[in-house]
């Protein structure tokens, strides 16, 4: 529903939109995006185990985020870094969205930048991965 619901907090970028300057970032910078998007909890959760092994991870659980510790308990489990993203900042909007349980198993957050955090997150992860190396 990006570019439609709410463009007051979440902009008018569509998430194909999203999606392209993400790989466009990752391979700037000699990474490999997969990109991954599904409104089922059980795919956020097996997409997370799956890629347990992987240089990283950029999450956006949406709704989830306030709601799901299954994924917190995925993100937990998971050997990858991994960077929070929410394009609105979660802080300034209803008091329900202000706790997540993913921070606290995630090694960055980034709220209130709009899409551009997405762009944010995979450069935070290419130095922690060269930091790792």
């Amino acid at each position: 529903m990006l570019g439609k619901r709410e463009p007051e907090f979440y902009g008018n970028k569509t998430l194909n939109d999203i999606r392209e300057n993400c790989i466009h970032v990752g391979k700037s910078l000699g990474l490999h995006i997969d990109f991954e998007q599904s409104n089922d909890e059980s795919d956020i959760i097996n997409w997370i185990q799956s890629a347990s092994d992987a240089d990283g991870l950029i999450i956006n659980a949406g709704a989830y985020t306030h709601t799901s510790i299954a994924i917190h308990d995925a993100l937990k489990s998971s050997t990858s870094p991994a960077i929070e993203v929410h394009i609105s900042n979660i802080h300034k909007r209803e008091e329900f969205r202000h706790k997540s349980y993913l921070s606290s198993v995630v090694d960055g957050i980034i709220v209130g930048l709009g899409d551009y955090g997405y762009e944010l997150a995979i450069h935070a992860l290419y130095r922690i991965i060269k930091s790792r190396a």
